[in-house]
């Protein structure tokens, strides 16, 4: 992807970054221009509504299809407002292609696909469409699949491509939806400097207060853009209500937010040590898991009367990690140190255990 053009929009500033807001689904006409028209007010240049919605499980609301492309129509003819919509399928494309949508995205289900991503690649391809298309990430952290999708794209002969980082699915509760894992579109961007990077804090977030605070981390880190989702009644809407913001709410976060004068080069040590600062929280979180496993195994020893050190397995576990992360690059002698730090402070947490005389 040598040749990755710009996504720039006549009466947008290209200097700022780019904005793009709308419901997460367009639920009827009403909505879709209420939501429009407070949104243009704001000075959002660029709308978005998914048309089509695909849900984990069979009887939610999946989207008003073909029929919601009219409404987009209506929201550029009276408010002036670029449209975008996200597809996953020949058929979506085709549709948002003879509406003349502006830009289109596919999302993390899609994008995992490779198969869906060469059906979408082969339409735009036997269109000869000129549009922009945004990828967001695989719902997986696999890097390698995010850029594989958006080669196909690429491959096409669509040049005006951009990655939408919308975060990671994870097992268990967490403060996210999506968990950010930063240093993921971090090395995108390192590997492809000219690739314009999307932030979606609505679905990283999967709260409305965790918006601000994701859309300001992304500024910092040089993100070129943010996708947020806005709904005119957000409590009301009929997907995603708890991420959705009201547009005069939108409008005070992105007043707030604080846009750098110059971006962070890939070669600026800055970039990197936020890198590692992102991979050391992801180590703390990992660790934090791993003594809660150690707790639980401390109660069962507990009620089986079972010594804490278990000198065999405890072999083992260090003979095993040492050979996988030596295949790994790592030295011997610091794998060992962080080893038995670790096992350290999983037997403290087990006599912890053992010695409290609780039920």
């Amino acid at each position: 992807m040598k040749d990755i053009q710009p996504i720039v929009f006549e009466g947008v500033d290209s200097s700022q970054p780019l904005i793009i807001a709308g419901p997460c689904s367009a639920e009827t006409e009403e909505q879709v221009l209420c939501t429009a028209r407070e949104l243009a007010a704001n000075g959002i240049k660029i709308f978005r509504a998914g048309i089509w919605k695909p849900r984990t499980k069979p009887g939610g609301f999946e989207g008003v299809g073909a029929p919601g492309l009219e409404w987009l129509k209506k929201v550029k003819a009276e408010t002036g407002m670029y449209t975008s919509t996200e597809v996953a399928t020949r058929q979506h494309v085709e549709q948002a292609l003879a509406a003349e949508v502006d830009m289109l995205w596919i999302g993390a289900r899609t994008s995992a696909n490779p198969f869906a991503m060469q059906e979408i690649a082969d339409t735009l391809a036997e269109h000869h469409a000129d549009v922009p298309v945004l990828v967001k990430n695989p719902v997986n952290p696999d890097l390698e699949l995010w850029i594989g999708a958006m080669q196909r794209i690429y491959n096409a002969g669509i040049h005006r491509i951009g990655a939408i980082h919308r975060g990671f699915s994870a097992y268990g509760k967490h403060l996210y939806r999506n968990m950010p894992q930063w240093h993921i579109p971090i090395e995108l961007r390192l590997r492809y400097p000219n690739l314009p990077i999307i932030c979606d804090p609505s679905h990283i977030g999967g709260k409305r207060e965790l918006i601000a605070p994701i859309s300001q981390q992304a500024m910092d880190m040089g993100f070129n853009g943010l996708i947020i989702e806005s709904h005119c009644s957000p409590d009301e809407a009929w997907s995603d209500a708890s991420q959705q913001l009201t547009p005069e709410i939108l409008n005070f976060v992105l007043n707030t937010l604080v846009v750098r004068d110059s971006r962070q080069s890939t070669e600026n040590l800055a970039l990197l040590r936020q890198q590692i600062d992102q991979i050391d929280n992801e180590l703390l979180e990992v660790l934090s898991k791993r003594m809660r496993v150690s707790r639980e195994i401390g109660q069962y020893k507990k009620e089986h009367r079972m010594p804490v050190v278990q000198a065999a397995r405890y072999n083992d576990v260090i003979r095993t990690r040492l050979e996988n992360g030596k295949e790994m690059g790592m030295g011997i002698d610091f794998l060992r140190t962080v080893l038995m730090a670790i096992h350290e402070e999983s037997v403290r947490q087990q006599i912890e255990i053992l010695n409290d005389r609780r039920p």
